[in-house]
């Protein structure tokens, strides 16, 4: 083969016809993110946008790569090792031959062969850019359809509050304060909830209820009665005196606050990615192999997720009482999550989307750079069987385990100020920040003088929250911020510290 010609001596209309279609599709890319970036914003979806400019930072990492590759290829390829070295450890079976040519070209050392061939490199570089878009493209499709099946369960949320505002208008007809009423249908909610969940002498045994719950999330795995019970515990425990709290729309929003953190890609997934690398060697079908972990992973994540709501309702259990109007003591608590710690799940949850781009992403580009008889594809019923699993782990991560989560994640007992509303949860951490400097009063004598340390707001009891605002300010020694539970309570928090300023 001759020598490959030179940009000095290729046509200028070829040139210019390649360069003008590089940049319409990328600036055709560069404008569709624009576009839907304004759009978010215009819908005031906060947390979706932040979530696209954490898609604008992997890939502008992916170009920082490509850019790296293309700059040091030339360097790569000019590395020699001894050909002992590149014998073992090897995707495919090696042709002698062509290992041979290629030394003669670049290697002047006899018994030495490049580190990595010009035409390795630059699938290499297909490849990274091939990960990092069906990425992107399954997490999308993953908020898309989970968000999807979560808006079904708004005309569960519209029937409560339908109940709510009838017994309302009933005890504001009757001239009631806080009607009886209100704690009847929580109980009413919770009760059908913890006879469905915690019903059975067989239920109580570790064993059967880990099966139980291992089955329940492949068939109705948040039913009506789970999503009442569930509500009604939050809002009993953080706005006792606004039984008609949108808990749906709250639940939605925390949920598209936490998909900004699935977007990205960490450093520990590359470093996984090269791991997995290492371990593509011929005759152990390790991808085949690989594609069960993220399987597995998803259906213990789920079955935790569903054994939670199943111990929430045998607790509950014990404190049910069918004499009295007091609803059943539904406690969330972090003590039920892995290590305490409800982000564990979604950490694990990023991690399977992860995994499940790089099995199918390492697929296509296989089929497309090399073809489908590639010895890299491996055997056909193991790449079918491939495909088919990671296909299987999108429905089931889509549809069952991502709405598990946006429910169950709020049985922490704490609540999520990003669920709040746009811009909330920014101005609550912005005040908190200046809450924590002390404020300096100026004096004549000593300009440095400090007014009195920090100024923060504690949760008030139920009661205390009912009457003015004026009673909501806590004027005696510096509390501590526990919880913030409505918007009201952040600008009363607000005006707590302007008043205490310089």
């Amino acid at each position: 083969m001759g020598e490959e010609a030179k940009l000095a001596f290729t046509p200028t209309w070829v040139v210019a016809i390649v360069c003008l279609v590089i940049l319409s599709i990328s600036l055709a890319a560069e404008r569709f993110l624009h576009c839907l970036g304004k759009y978010l914003k215009h819908k005031k979806q906060k947390a979706l946008f932040s979530a696209l400019q954490r898609l604008k930072e992997e890939l502008m990492l992916l170009g920082f790569i490509s850019f790296v590759l293309s700059l040091s290829q030339g360097f790569i390829v000019s590395i020699c090792i001894p050909e002992t070295s590149t014998g073992f450890m090897l995707p495919c079976k090696r042709d002698d031959h062509r290992v041979a040519e290629e030394r003669a070209k670049i290697c002047k050392k006899k018994g030495d062969v490049p580190l990595l061939s010009l035409e390795a490199l630059h699938q290499l570089h297909i490849f990274i850019f091939v990960l990092g878009l069906v990425h992107v493209v399954f997490c999308a499709a993953t908020i898309l359809f989970g968000g999807a099946k979560m808006r079904k369960w708004k005309h569960w949320e519209t029937e409560i509050h339908g109940e709510v505002q009838e017994k309302l208008q009933q005890a504001e007809s009757e001239g009631k304060g806080t009607p009886s009423s209100i704690v009847v249908l929580n109980r009413d909610h919770q009760d059908e909830f913890v006879r469905e969940r915690a019903k059975g002498f067989w239920m109580k045994l570790a064993v059967v209820s880990w099966i139980t719950s291992f089955l329940k999330q492949f068939h109705d795995s948040v039913s009506k009665s789970d999503y009442e019970a569930l509500r009604s515990a939050f809002v009993v425990i953080h706005y006792p005196q606004k039984p008609d709290f949108d808990f749906h729309k709250y639940m939605i929003r925390a949920v598209e606050h936490e998909f900004k953190r699935v977007v990205g890609i960490s450093w520990y997934l590359w470093l996984f990615v090269i791991f997995f690398l290492l371990l593509n060697i011929n005759g152990w079908h390790t991808y085949f192999w690989l594609a069960f972990l993220p399987l597995f992973l998803l259906l213990i994540v789920g079955a935790k997720l569903e054994h939670i709501i199943t111990r929430l309702a045998q607790e509950a259990a014990a404190a049910l009482s069918n004499d009295t109007e007091e609803a059943p003591k539904i406690k969330p608590s972090k003590d039920h999550f892995w290590f305490h710690k409800s982000e564990l799940v979604l950490h694990l949850i990023h991690f399977i989307l992860f995994q499940n781009s790089f099995e199918i992403g390492f697929f296509f580009w296989v089929l497309v750079s090399e073809g489908f008889s590639s010895c890299m594809m491996e055997r056909k019923p193991y790449a079918i069987s491939r495909l088919v699993i990671g296909v299987i782990i999108e429905v089931i991560c889509s549809y069952i385990t991502l709405p598990l989560y946006a429910i169950v994640t709020h049985m922490t007992g704490e609540i999520k100020l990003h669920g709040l509303g746009s811009g909330v949860h920014e101005s609550v951490h912005g005040w908190l920040a200046e809450g924590k400097k002390p404020f300096s009063k100026k004096t004549g004598d000593d300009p440095d003088a400090d007014s009195g340390g920090e100024v923060e707001v504690t949760r008030l009891a139920p009661k205390e929250r009912s009457g003015s605002s004026r009673n909501m300010l806590m004027a005696p020694a510096p509390p501590v911020l526990d919880e913030i539970v409505t918007v009201d309570d952040v600008a009363v928090a607000a005006i707590a510290v302007v008043g205490q300023g310089p």
